[in-house]
């Protein structure tokens, strides 16, 4: 099976909201939350995943997280204000 890679949005616990990408979105959402993900994220515990795109290339994935990081926090709620995601969905 080939590999997914994805592009995703964390509400961080103070409302901001980050953005990166990675190979698994539970695991990545995991690592984040024991204090071991980003440094922005760091001081923002708790984070969930609110929204996700998945693509077939990494280049793929990166181009669409670089798109996320140059919106503003109201464009990024704009694109996650009708998105319920469940764990299920990405594990």
């Amino acid at each position: 099976m080939k590999e997914k890679y994805y592009a995703y949005m964390l509400r961080c616990n103070d409302n901001s909201i980050y953005s990166g990408y990675t190979t698994n979105l539970v695991k990545r959402e995991k690592v984040h939350n024991s204090g071991k993900g980003a440094k922005y994220t760091r001081s923002r515990l708790p984070v969930k995943v609110v929204y996700f795109e998945e693509f077939e290339t990494k280049s793929e994935a990166l181009k669409r997280e670089y798109e996320f990081k140059q919106y503003t926090h109201l464009e990024k709620e704009e694109i996650i204000k009708n998105i319920k995601i469940n764990e299920k969905d990405y594990s």
